[in-house]
């Protein structure tokens, strides 16, 4: 192995290190409830598990289809000898080594003067810093890098966005050829709409804007349009790919545009960023994107290599427009400002230049960052291995019940998503509203088959029950946080679906 494999090796060792702590720390922390207990956060595990199992399935899912993300958590899980919970943190950690990778692709071959390996860790572990600063239990706050480790919050169109902005850079880079990189580019697009359409925000708006930029400024106008292209092709096709699939698609992208709510979007925000500021970690996270944001514009106007400024240009546009974007679509959801989480970590890989330093200070400083990230890394293996592995016993409760009890039962969405994953038989809880209708979103709707429920699952999530006849239970079986309620030999009708 020469030099340059014996850098890219120490690079993701060190990667692998930086994902393992930084998983550590945050499935120990409050926010480990989005790791492994939140009922939008299960949904990948559900749906991976419904594959695996082979037979027929009617899926109700969102705009979302998440292509890569069950791609990965089923491999995981076949080959894994690990509950749920823990193939959901080796899947966080991966998610990370993910974007290593992608933000390796982003820094652009190694040339003279240039340290993009060092570039690419040093932007995995900032990232994973803003992650770390990222303590509640709310998926509405506005903590966006942790969401990344997720299964569910889109983790598979982030590295998409960051995998995009490599291959176009790799082509701008090269004189001559990069076809490799144009196919990569096209079937990353194409894939990525296909999950999700969040992907033509995130990454073919600000690319498509920078690339005709570049297109009208630039001589080399063959490559940026054939560049443009490729791009809006694979986004084509992507979303071409989703009619087939329209079954499964309970709301359209469209569904969530609600433009003549702006007001109310803009205060949305507003309010979700006051609430990140008014914490101590809030501030060090926003300190440290206003620095990248100040870097990448920086790099923007001061850098006049042409992939490197449209790397820059990237870190700071599409935070802007994506910002901008969401409130004048009146949304109301945190996760979709995602970029102004990662975009702006392009900034550091943009112009990955050597930093001149004394040797035998080069050294030391690479040895010292080695033995930490060893160290770091290897406490950090039980310790994420505890998290996953912790017991929870009013959850065990409800499902040893549901086992043994050879019937089937129902509950609401934030109450029963958490026990049904967990379940030999996942369909022996259906969920439902509280007036007892199917409630198809995120679901298989095949559950809704069985006709009839005999027992209620509820917690302080569920809304009080409006139920369809009038019934007392035979039994109010207690689990902690959860109950019960058995109707014994009694049965309640379902009502009609709804989403």
């Amino acid at each position: 192995m020469g030099r340059a494999g014996v850098r890219e090796l120490a690079g993701w060792s060190g990667a692998l290190a930086v994902s393992l702590i930084t998983a550590a720390q945050i499935a120990s922390s409050a926010r480990s409830e989005l790791l492994f207990r939140d009922g939008d956060s299960l949904i990948v595990g559900m749906f991976a598990r419904s594959l695996l199992a082979g037979g027929p399935a009617d899926w109700a899912l969102s705009s979302v289809l998440f292509v890569p993300e069950t791609a990965v958590f089923a491999g995981l899980d076949a080959l894994l000898p690990l509950e749920v919970d823990g193939v959901l943190a080796v899947n966080a950690v991966l998610n990370l080594l993910a974007l290593f990778g992608a933000l390796r692709l982003v820094a652009g071959r190694r040339r003279a003067g240039s340290a993009p390996v060092a570039w690419s860790l040093l932007g995995l572990t900032v990232f994973s810093l803003i992650a770390m600063t990222e303590i509640s239990t709310s998926r509405d706050a506005l903590e966006l890098a942790s969401l990344s480790l997720t299964t569910t919050y889109y983790s598979g169109t982030v590295i998409a966005a960051v995998l995009s902005v490599g291959f176009v850079r790799r082509v701008l880079d090269r004189p001559v050829g990069g076809g490799m990189m144009l196919v990569l580019l096209v079937l990353t697009a194409a894939v990525s709409t296909l999950s999700n359409p969040l992907y033509a925000v995130w990454a073919t708006v600000p690319l498509t804007l920078l690339l005709t930029v570049l297109l009208v400024r630039s001589r080399d106008r063959i490559r940026l349009a054939l560049l443009l292209t490729v791009l809006l092709c694979g986004t084509a096709i992507g979303f071409l790919g989703r009619i087939p699939l329209q079954a499964w698609i309970t709301k359209s992208g469209a569904g969530y545009a609600q433009p003549e709510r702006w007001a109310e979007s803009l205060d949305y925000y507003s309010g979700l960023f006051a609430d990140r500021m008014s914490t101590p970690t809030g501030v060090v996270g926003g300190v440290i994107v206003l620095a990248l944001l100040a870097l990448a514009v920086h790099r923007t106007v001061r850098v006049a290599d042409t992939g490197a400024r449209l790397v820059a240009a990237f870190a700071w546009i599409t935070p802007l427009l994506v910002a901008v974007g969401a409130v004048a679509l009146g949304t109301h959801a945190a996760r979709y400002l995602q970029p102004l989480a990662f975009a702006p970590v392009l900034a550091l890989v943009a112009w990955p230049r050597v930093v001149r330093v004394p040797r035998r200070a080069r050294l030391l400083l690479i040895g010292a960052t080695g033995v930490l990230l060893m160290f770091g890394g290897a406490l950090s293996i039980p310790r994420l291995a505890t998290a996953a592995g912790a017991t929870d016993p009013d959850r065990t409760c409800v499902t040893d019940w549901v086992d043994a009890s050879d019937r089937v039962g129902g509950g609401q969405f934030w109450t029963v998503r958490l026990p049904k994953l967990h379940l030999e038989d996942p369909a022996r809880l259906v969920q439902v509203d509280h007036e007892l209708n199917g409630y198809a979103w995120l679901v298989d709707r095949r559950d809704f088959e069985v006709g009839e429920v005999s027992f209620l699952v509820e917690d302080a999530q569920t809304v009080p029950w409006q139920l369809p006849v009038p019934a007392v239970p035979d039994e109010v079986v207690d689990c902690g946080r959860y109950r019960i309620l058995d109707f014994g030999a009694a049965t309640l009708p379902l009502g009609p679906q709804r989403s």
